[in-house]
């Protein structure tokens, strides 16, 4: 009989609060949902937590409607942290290579991604991940899997993610109060990534873009590893406070025009269609003109859109990945949003739906879940071990190395 681990993923968004429960069978990399608990998230504003009774309640109903569908009892979960109070940086370590031969083991790569956490941050930051961009063994640069070579000097550059530490101690006392040990916290942006992106996508070059309510988290890839992520704070709940000052509506009857009537395409809308918002709310009685709303609605995309262009431009990007942009998030499912990205961005454009799961997996099939799904497939990949802080998590001594063959075509 195979043996199974049962793994547990909690997506705490400014909008929703999303757990899934999933087992996977060893040596099969196909998940098997069989557990999904949503409520709203009326206890975090921005990615924080702004109500401590009121977000430990919402992550404690949907973890009981995620154990009654599931039958299994939670009490641990990979969770993902996400928001504005995310920062990024880049940083360099350089260490000198002893022992026999010169030869560089997996204790050397731990050591030289330690050296590169020295770098200066703000007394109220924490680090979440560093993430080796690419090593330097002596004079050879772009070294992917240094492990095994000969050299008297390792370098790396790498990537750090780094959130505000209130925000986590925060986050961290709710899962403490709902009952739960945390596994493990997980940058949304890397979750998505392990859910939709594939290893040729990463390889050739993509960027990620996870729309969520309050912020978007942007994760460019490149051969395979991460080069870039940053965080743009703003999100789909602008769209939908510009909708309410556009149609001078209530913040829910705005949500609910964005939702059920909202498109990225005023031009495709005819000028005599109406929203007759008494149909969509007990508040609201009168009618709004549908193409412009969708007017509403493509100016603040092309917003997020035009701030992402710019970012890539920062990095010499604008218009050179060959895998184009990925969209995922809660706030992409709205109509024309990827004729809008392919327009603003110049690149290919899809959506992203998470992949390799099976079981209930018409309650996941949505970009929405990508965060969450990706949390399973984190946990599955790379296990738990929070003392350490790399991007490749699981056994001290075989996570590097189980990292890097991960990368390897």
């Amino acid at each position: 009989m195979p043996s199974s681990k049962v793994i547990t993923a909690l997506d705490i968004g400014s909008s929703k609060i999303r757990a899934v429960v999933g087992v996977v069978e060893d040596k099969k990399s196909m998940i098997n949902v069989i557990g999904v608990g949503t409520s709203p998230s009326a206890g975090m504003r921005k990615g924080v937590v702004s109500d401590l009774d009121e977000a430990v309640a919402n992550i404690t109903t949907a973890l009981e409607e995620a154990e009654r569908m599931s039958g299994e009892a939670i009490h641990r979960a990979f969770i993902s942290f996400s928001g504005p109070s995310l920062e990024t940086y880049d940083s360099k370590g350089v260490i000198a290579i002893g022992g026999a031969n010169s030869e560089i083991s997996e204790v050397d790569v731990d050591r030289v991604l330690d050296a590169a956490r020295t770098v200066s941050l703000p007394a109220n930051r924490e680090i979440l991940r560093i993430i080796p961009k690419s090593f330097t063994v002596d004079s050879q640069r772009h070294v992917r899997y240094p492990v095994g070579m000969s050299g008297i000097r390792l370098e790396v550059e790498a990537h750090i993610i780094a959130g505000q530490t209130a925000a986590v101690k925060n986050l961290e006392k709710c899962l403490y109060q709902a009952g739960v040990d945390i596994e493990d916290i997980v940058p949304s942006q890397l979750a998505c990534a392990e859910a939709i992106l594939d290893k040729r996508q990463k390889e050739l070059g993509v960027i990620l873009v996870e729309i969520g309510a309050s912020s978007t988290n942007l994760a460019v890839f490149e051969e395979g590893t991460v080069i870039y992520s940053c965080i743009l704070p703003i999100g789909g709940e602008h769209v939908t406070n510009d909708l309410a000052i556009g149609a001078r509506a209530a913040i829910d009857t705005a949500e609910k025009i964005k939702i059920e009537y909202g498109s990225c395409l005023p031009q495709e809308i005819n000028e005599r269609e109406q929203i007759d918002l008494s149909q969509i709310s007990k508040s609201d009685t009168h009618s709004v003109d549908k193409k412009h709303a969708a007017s509403v609605i493509e100016a603040r995309y092309q917003e997020i859109f035009l701030m992402i262009h710019d970012e890539l431009i920062k990095i010499g990007r604008a218009g050179m990945l060959p895998a184009g942009a990925v969209l995922c998030g809660a706030a992409v499912k709205t109509p024309g949003i990827v004729d809008l990205a392919r327009n603003t961005l110049g690149l290919p454009v899809q959506l992203g739906f998470p992949k390799e799961i099976e079981g209930i997996a018409d309650r996941v099939d949505d970009p929405g879940f990508a965060t969450a799904i990706g949390l399973l497939h984190f946990g599955n990949r790379y296990g738990a071990n929070r003392s350490l802080l790399s991007f490749n998590f699981g056994n001290i001594g075989n996570s590097i190395v189980d990292f890097f063959r991960k990368l390897i075509p």
